[in-house]
């Protein structure tokens, strides 16, 4: 292990110094109060699996297609937990994060070039959130879209207050928000009355998820815009918040094993909300043909008795935009922790969160404000620039997972705790098929 301590030796030191270390870890305990104490990480990772790029996609799966994609949300969950416990094992046993490791093998140039491809990934996630919360505001407060886009700046001053409070105030107050939204979509979907019998067999794979052309499209869809590249950057890092011994074997291995499960309890939330998503829109929208491809269609939806029966009412649409709202404010958090991690991993540049919060903000607000005077302040203009920021994520994601897999193996930098051969193959195996996928995807969304 001292070799690899040595190699943590980087120039520009600890990944997020700021909070590196910082979180106590009590000696001696109990199971449970251990991983009270190393839970909050995996709640910052677990917003990225049900941001609003999802929502209308799960939606109309459901609408569309019933329960029948339930499996594929179920294996996406699955191969999510996998590579974000690899990245939390890389970020614990060599004391650097993806953008740190990264840039030591690849080198400054190529450092660079990787820098811009997942500077962009954040600012098209940050583009994401933006138009979430701008579309969330016009629904609740019926503000323009434009002006809802300018409200979002406001985001940084209530990230740098959230800062005052240290990180483990974060860490809760993104898991309350999560909570909210399984609250939310938990109690629709109770009301819409869902078949529970074809739930459970929505589960099990059928030839249709790749016979049928259009179940196979939305299919792709959920798996190649579930995995962000940001998460991985992201969980490689904060992990390392904890006070676990840098240097013995016994700690490490603690710390690995406690921020899986973690990670593994706040993704499985994440899974939840996912499924109850898909399971609202075979419940209330499934023979339905008409229009269900924006936030504000479904918005509007749900409170109208000719398209979901007497359930509809104002109250569900307005807790749907609150839950749109909460999903939106979350991603700003950790658009903004992942944006510094790579700036100093990758480039060894530092900057004042304020001013890193400030230059996303505006730089992700500036192509929805040209969308919005140049094709009209409607919320089918800018939700089109929300598929579009997917399709940019998804051309991101191989440059993230491929080095993810590669140091995970490697035994000179992992030591005993490189990927077992099992893991080796299946995490391969995933690497190649997303990357597949996501061209697939490309394709498919221009073509």
């Amino acid at each position: 292990m001292k070799e690899n301590r040595l190699f943590t030796k980087t120039e520009n030191g600890l990944s997020l110094a700021e909070i590196n270390n910082t979180v106590s870890i009590p000696h001696n305990a109990g199971f449970w109060k251990k991983l009270f104490a190393y839970s909050g990480p995996g709640a910052l990772i677990a917003v990225g699996y049900m941001d609003p790029g999802n929502w209308v996609t799960s939606i109309a799966g459901g609408a569309q297609f019933g329960y029948l994609l339930l499996t594929v949300i179920l294996v996406s969950s699955l191969i999510a937990m996998l590579l974000q416990a690899m990245s939390a094992k890389l970020g614990i046993v060599t004391g650097m994060d993806l953008a740190q490791v990264t840039r030591i093998r690849a080198g400054k140039k190529w450092g660079i070039a990787l820098w811009l491809i997942t500077e962009l990934a954040i600012m098209a996630t940050d583009i994401a959130e933006v138009i979430g919360s701008a579309v969330a505001l016009n629904l609740l407060f019926n503000l323009p879209l434009l002006l809802g886009v300018f409200i979002t700046v406001l985001d940084v001053f209530l990230l740098l207050l959230l800062t005052k409070f240290g990180f483990r105030k974060i860490e809760a107050i993104v898991a309350t928000l999560i909570a909210t939204i399984l609250v939310i979509f938990l109690y629709e979907v109770i009301i819409s009355s869902p078949a529970v019998s074809e739930i459970f067999g929505g589960f099990i794979p059928k030839p249709e998820i790749v016979t049928n052309k259009g179940a196979l499209l939305i299919a792709l869809g959920i798996v190649g815009a579930t995995i962000m590249p940001h998460n991985l950057y992201l969980h490689s890092s904060i992990v390392q918040a904890r006070k676990y011994d840098r240097t013995d074997r016994k700690s490490l291995k603690e710390a690995i094993k406690f921020a899986t499960i973690d990670s593994n309890i706040q993704l499985t939330i994440a899974f939840i909300i996912n499924c109850l998503l898909l399971i609202l829109g075979a419940s209330l929208f499934f023979g339905y043909d008409g229009p269900l491809d924006t936030l504000g269609q479904l918005y509007r939806a749900l409170n109208d008795n000719s398209i979901v029966g007497a359930i509809a009412s104002p109250a569900l649409s307005v807790l749907f935009a609150v839950a749109l709202l909460a999903s939106g404010q979350n991603s700003t958090i950790t658009g903004t922790l992942t944006g510094q991690i790579i700036m100093e991993g990758y480039i060894h540049m530092r900057m004042p969160m304020w001013a890193r919060r400030m230059i996303t903000r505006v730089v992700a607000i500036i192509p929805v404000i040209i969308c919005i005077i140049i094709f009209g302040d409607t919320e089918a203009v800018v939700e089109k620039l929300l598929i579009y920021t997917q399709v940019f994520l998804s051309i991101a994601l191989p440059f993230s997972i491929i080095p993810l897999t590669m140091f995970t193996s490697d035994k000179k930098l992992m030591g005993e705790f490189s990927n077992s051969k099992v893991t080796n193959w299946i995490a391969w195996g995933i690497s190649v098929i997303l990357t597949l996928l996501n061209i697939w995807l490309i394709f498919t969304t221009f073509s």
